[in-house]
């Protein structure tokens, strides 16, 4: 696991980083990764895998139509680019 120092933290920050971590029964220090992990990982962020598969749904697309996407999906390999 990484470890990250923060240096020239105000004393006011760090006193209600202290006293926000005691409001919660944790540590400081647990207390700071707990609001860096759900600021830069929501529970509720967009996944486009999730947005894409309920957009299929709303306009009404069946496995039938997956099937024939597959079939007309040009499956010849691929030369790879030369730079002669």
């Amino acid at each position: 696991m990484a470890t990250v120092t923060v240096r020239n933290l105000p004393n006011e920050v760090h006193r209600a980083l202290r006293v926000r971590a005691a409001t919660h029964g944790r540590s400081t220090e647990a207390e700071i990764r707990e609001i860096l992990e759900t600021t830069v990982r929501p529970p509720k962020r967009l996944r486009l895998g999730t947005a894409l598969a309920a957009l299929g749904r709303r306009v009404g697309l069946t496995n039938e139509d997956f099937a024939v996407f597959e079939q007309a999906c040009d499956k010849t390999p691929v030369e790879p680019v030369r730079f002669e």
